[in-house]
């Protein structure tokens, strides 16, 4: 593949992670169901706010052009939140459906981080 289709692949995963995290903190405020959720899974109601603010953070630093460093942190800070996510639904027994979209955001986090780093080897 081309460089230029390397950086078409990475918008495109790294747009979908930037509005996944977006829509995902929204539902952190606003929706009951996600404070009951959190609550379902055992952890404190500061912590859904946390990770909300952290969540909008992190896809506003994915999307900026800004110091590599920085995305490497949101791409890492993503990652654990999702295996974190996988690993809490499985331990509180939900069922699979609610287990497999931390795997899927994992996946295309992973897309948008190689073809992150593909692109800027090229530059």
């Amino acid at each position: 593949m081309n460089t230029k289709t390397f950086k078409i692949i990475y918008w495109i995963a790294t747009s979908l992670v930037a509005i996944m995290m977006i829509f995902s903190a929204y539902s952190y405020f606003t929706n009951p169901d996600v404070k009951q959720g959190f609550q379902h899974l055992g952890f404190p109601d500061y912590f859904r706010v946390e990770l909300a603010i952290a969540k909008i953070l992190g896809a506003i630093l994915l999307i900026v052009p800004i110091k590599t460093e920085f995305k490497e942190w949101a791409y890492a800070g993503f990652a654990f939140t999702f295996i974190s996510a996988f690993i809490a639904h499985n331990a509180s027994g939900d069922p699979v459906s609610n287990q497999v979209g931390p795997i899927i955001f994992l996946l295309v986090l992973a897309l948008s981080y190689f073809t992150y780093q593909r692109t800027k080897i090229v530059n």
